[in-house]
């Protein structure tokens, strides 16, 4: 059976996740560094007996800010939860970031929020963790008023690879370059789009390859081009191998970002679905082509290339 986690959307917050373990912090991708503040924080769980959560915040603070940033994020909400539950987690607090939150002061946030309403036993937070009005909070201060406040807090070192810090910007920066392949790495999973199916200009279907057009709405856009997919369908008993452009479409003239998706072997109609749409190989970077016999040959290499890709990660 699989457990079911609380999920608060303000700072009234149960008595029995009061006096827990709680981890602060936006946590997009939820990355090998951020896996290893997991872990110790499930360490602790074990070791005193206590409920474990998480606060995290909606939008991400840096979108919120900067309202040009449209595609940052590496996962969803609902893709954070899931991951999530590897770690035992009990509850949630996933806190709307508006402006009223944002002009909270530092020592407001840690003595009305933390200590008046979580009342957390540990903290948990990563190095680079800024809090309160302009960002004035950080590391120090907490571990200042940890005595004053009765919690402790816990900061390991930060994870490095390279000597690289391992963070969520360099996974999107790794996404960006068409990396994909150290970023799955660096996320010890395939980075994924969920989305639902809509109903394009079928253009796909015309050529001969029907696709499933997805709107990535505000996910990071990765380097534009073809990528050998897996495609988790909506009733999830069934994963699919398949094609996927993620771009402008420039050989049509689009100006749209869209995930259009190619299911090897599959002919439902699943429009208004949701799909999962793993990316498991990055094959070319996106052309504009002089005509579609051009564009229509070019998309059967590439089917031959992802099929090849597919079989060396999955048999």
């Amino acid at each position: 059976m699989v457990k079911k986690i609380k999920i608060y959307k303000n700072f009234k917050i149960n008595e029995i996740h009061k006096n827990s373990i709680l981890l602060i912090g936006n946590f997009d991708g939820l990355h090998i560094g951020h896996q290893k503040l997991f872990k110790e924080a499930q360490s602790f769980k074990e070791k005193y007996n206590l409920e474990l959560g998480v606060l995290t915040f909606n939008p991400i603070p840096k979108m919120f800010f900067n309202k040009k940033i449209k595609n940052y994020r590496i996962s969803s909400f609902n893709q954070k939860v899931e991951y999530f539950k590897e770690f035992n987690i009990d509850f949630i607090i996933n806190k709307n970031f508006n402006k009223k939150f944002s002009k909270i002061n530092c020592d407001s946030f840690i003595k009305n929020i933390l200590y008046k309403n979580l009342k957390p036993k540990y903290i948990f937070v990563s190095n680079n963790f800024k809090f309160g009005y302009r960002r004035e909070g950080d590391v120090k201060l907490l571990k200042k008023y940890q005595v004053d406040y009765r919690y402790k807090l816990i900061n390991p070192k930060p994870l490095k690879k390279n000597n690289r810090i391992i963070s969520s910007t360099l996974i999107r920066k790794l996404l960006q370059r068409g990396n994909l392949e150290i970023a799955n790495i660096l996320l010890k999973r395939k980075w994924t789009i969920e989305g639902i199916v809509e109903k394009g200009r079928k253009m796909g279907k015309k050529i001969g390859f029907p696709t499933c057009n997805i709107d990535i709405k505000n996910y990071i856009i990765a380097k534009p081009g073809v990528y050998a997919v897996r495609i988790n369908t909506y009733n999830r008993r069934k994963n699919y191998k398949g094609i996927a452009n993620l771009g402008y479409r420039p050989t049509f003239n689009q100006k749209k970002i869209l995930l259009e998706v190619n299911i090897f072997n599959f002919s439902k109609n699943i429009y208004n679905k949701k799909l999962k749409v793993e990316f498991i190989s990055f094959i070319r970077g996106e052309i504009k082509f002089k005509n579609i016999d051009q564009l229509k040959k070019q998309i059967d290499k590439d089917i031959l290339v992802s099929k090849k890709e597919l079989k060396k990660n999955y048999e």
